[in-house]
């Protein structure tokens, strides 16, 4: 981490009125310590470490005497300790005058991906008179926010996604139309093949799920049971993917198909609803270039409309992820559902919204879009399905 990382922290610091932000790590205990302080590469280490980034002055860095070069990489004073006491006085020592502090923790544990400062320790760190206060805002302001530079490439992921969509309904209507037979697990490696053609990459295979397995949030075909695609069945398309090149940012969407010449009355009228849920969630986030909004505000929005119109039992995950470098990235998820997610949504910071509605053994609908918050913007990145089309001319 240089010195110009630092001031960036320390002033974002003051401005949420923190004292401090405390890091600690055992062997890889705390990935996002690792890399808010750029320690991908690192000597040897088998001991705990800590540091400490004052809103003013300089940060502490505490190692153990037997691996003093744990921290080299990082600026401020040293501090080593052998005997247990001596980290917990250098420790201290080090947060002394502090009162509210920043550190990997969410209270009451309702945010997992936070969840990195063992409750041990919290109780050690309380016992010096500092008040734990969660890192969120501060992880997401300096660990995935996009530069411009993702943000053309998240773009340019986008089109080539929603393009494979387009040749996968291509696919479907000339197989329908014919007699030939097509599983979901051969539609997903043609999806693949056309991604990778394309210059993306992935994390995982997409999702193609056709009637009663699109009622399964995260089916996976599988080579031998998968089922064939066949007329007057709910497909499901969800697909993520992000340009090969290092630092590269995820686009990830799910759009939906009919299987037959017309859709039935009660499906359409399902869409509808999954549709007008994600259009209020938008409508939400789209609020965050104005003020404030905080994750748990936007899947209200959205989980709001579909409970309205009687089906929240049916809508059994939460709206929306952060995104990033990784799908599933650690800046705000739009979530009043799984947890109740007080972080902001932060400019340059982008995420999905994708509400759905799952009948067991029978179908589900979802409907996927990227929303990015700028200064004083936000926007959805790609096109929003409109209608549920009919696959069988």
């Amino acid at each position: 981490m240089n010195e110009e990382r630092l001031r960036r922290i320390q002033q974002a610091l003051r401005d949420e009125k923190l004292d401090a932000w405390f890091f600690a790590d055992f062997k890889g205990t705390d990935p996002i310590a690792l890399h808010v302080l750029a320690l991908h590469e690192r000597p040897l280490v088998t001991r705990r470490w800590f540091y400490v980034i004052p809103a003013q002055g300089e940060p502490v860095r505490i190692c153990h005497r037997i691996e003093p070069h744990s921290l080299d990489s990082l600026p401020g004073s040293i501090a080593f300790y052998g005997r247990w006491q001596e980290w917990q006085e250098k420790v201290k020592s080090a947060l002394q005058g502090c009162k509210r502090v920043a550190c990997q923790y969410f209270p009451s544990g309702i945010v997992p991906a936070l969840g990195r400062l063992d409750a041990g320790l919290a109780e050690f760190l309380r016992t010096t008179g500092v008040e734990l206060v969660s890192s969120g805002d501060l992880v997401a302001q300096f660990e995935v926010t996009l530069s411009l530079g993702q943000e053309a490439g998240h773009y340019r992921a986008m089109e080539v996604l929603l393009d494979t969509v387009e040749m996968a309904f291509k696919k479907v209507r000339k197989v329908l139309g014919g007699s030939g037979l097509l599983t979901e697990y051969a539609l997903q490696l043609e999806m693949m093949a056309h991604m990778r053609k394309a210059g993306l990459t992935t994390s995982a295979p997409p999702i193609v799920a056709v009637g009663p397995h699109a009622a399964d949030p995260h089916y996976e075909p599988q080579p031998l049971t998968s089922s064939a695609i066949r007329p007057d069945e709910l497909l499901l398309l969800d697909l993520w993917a992000k340009e090969a090149e290092e630092g590269a940012v995820y686009a990830d969407i799910t759009w939906c198909g009919w299987t037959g010449s017309h859709v039935p009355a009660d499906v359409a009228e399902t869409f509808r609803i999954v549709a007008a849920a994600r259009d209020a969630g938008i409508a939400k986030a789209l609020e965050a270039a104005k003020g404030p909004i905080c994750g748990w505000e936007v899947d209200r929005a959205t989980r709001d409309v579909i409970e309205k119109a009687g089906y929240g039992q049916y809508f059994i995950h939460r709206t929306g992820h952060s995104i990033f470098t990784d799908d599933h990235a650690d800046g705000a998820n739009m979530d009043d559902f799984e947890t109740h997610d007080t972080r902001r949504l932060l400019p340059m910071t982008l995420f999905s919204i994708e509400p759905g509605i799952y009948f067991p053994g029978k179908y589900g609908i979802r409907s996927e879009v990227n929303v990015l918050v700028k200064e004083g913007a936000a926007e959805v990145t790609g096109k929003k399905q409109t209608e549920l089309p009919a696959l069988l001319a």
